[in-house]
């Protein structure tokens, strides 16, 4: 199964992340990925941007070094009624919206209290991409977490960086997600959650995870360009916007 796009990729705009995004774009064009998107977390988790970062993310280009790039965020999850940390004024501008609970924002709660929080940001249509669901700090019901998605068409995330650097004990998690989806047929993607430019487009235990439950390529958004942009799409995005071209 080969790997294009990275949906889930951080620079030193968010402080507990190490690279710039011309860095990412160069490692990403070094590994011949064709896509990456820009998810910075949103700004309730400390030392994250600024809502002006993402009012202003439009200046990003939509292609560097032959890289396309969706100017998107890593929106925290807030309560239980799925509250996102930054105004319906920029979430509007996103190209793609990220979405997971994150402790600095949400404590972890029950497991009713946590499923509750994600199916709630599963029904907010502006949402597309549910991370690191995986995390056992936050129990949830995979059942209803994952019937809403179906419901939703939400993407789940399967976090390469949750069976290396973060969120210890995530894998029988993961897999048990990664099962389901496989059963009832959800569309998922594969993100590095890279915070250093090395990262960006590592997915090797994800992918030994998919290879071993024979999981299709076609539920995988991350295998062809088209898949993730005619998704986007299909739900209102204007993407690779380039305000240098607005009056030509």
């Amino acid at each position: 199964m080969k790997i294009v796009v990275d949906t889930h990729t951080h620079t030193l705009a968010c402080q507990h992340a190490y690279s710039t995004l011309g860095e990412n774009v160069r490692e990403a064009a070094r590994k011949s990925l064709e896509l990456i998107c820009l998810t910075e977390h949103g700004p309730q988790l400390p030392g994250s941007p600024h809502p002006y970062f993402f009012g202003n993310i439009r200046v990003v280009p939509p292609m560097m070094e032959g890289v396309k790039i969706l100017k998107g965020m890593e929106a925290n999850i807030l309560d239980e009624n799925g509250t996102l940390d930054l105004p319906m004024q920029y979430l509007n501008r996103m190209e793609i919206i990220l979405a997971g609970l994150h402790n600095s924002c949400f404590k972890p709660g029950s497991e009713r209290e946590n499923t509750k929080a994600i199916i709630r940001t599963m029904e907010k249509e502006i949402v597309d991409v549910i991370v690191h669901s995986g995390n056992p700090a936050y129990p949830l019901n995979y059942s209803d977490v994952l019937k809403a998605a179906k419901d939703t068409n939400t993407l789940i995330e399967i976090n390469n960086s949750s069976f290396v650097h973060s969120r210890k004990g995530s894998y029988p998690n993961c897999r048990l997600i990664a099962e389901e989806c496989l059963k009832r047929e959800i569309k998922i993607t594969l993100g590095s959650d890279a915070h250093m430019a090395c990262d960006v487009g590592e997915f090797g235990v994800a992918l030994e995870l998919l290879k071993d439950l024979q999981f299709p390529e076609e539920l995988v958004m991350n295998t062809d360009v088209g898949k993730l942009t005619k998704y986007l799409e299909k739900k209102g995005r204007v993407l690779f916007m380039d305000p240098r071209n607005e009056d030509k």
